[in-house]
């Protein structure tokens, strides 16, 4: 896998760590009002249609990336978003991170320079 693959790769997880922040945000505004209108409106927030949309935009990157790229390279790469996601939380919503997010995310580095190298 050259650099380029694992760039695209690790773009690719971004996006996907993007997605998650938004479907957090739709969680929240999601309200459970029984099955009516008001439900369903609120299901299909904003942020829900984004996070949709950049899940299948990503997909279509990520089976891209399974044409040029063994799955045994890309999905070790793919791990970053267990790093990727606290970050963002972090960063966007406030949500602690963790020193042992910290230490988890560099093992999890440790791993992928391993399993890629």
């Amino acid at each position: 896998m050259t650099i380029r693959w694992i760039l695209l790769t690790v773009v690719c997880v971004a996006l996907l760590s993007v997605g998650q922040m938004f479907f957090k945000t739709a969680a929240a505004q999601w309200h459970i009002d029984g099955w009516g209108w008001s439900t369903w409106r609120s299901l299909l927030s904003t942020p829900m249609v984004l996070a949709l949309t950049v899940y299948g935009a990503t997909t279509v990157l990520w089976v891209f990336i399974l044409r040029q790229s063994p799955l045994s390279v890309a999905y070790p790469v793919y791990a970053l978003s267990f790093l990727f996601v606290p970050v963002l939380a972090h960063l966007t919503i406030g949500e602690p991170l963790t020193m042992r997010a910290v230490l988890g995310g560099a093992i999890i580095i440790a791993g992928i320079v391993v399993a890629t190298g």
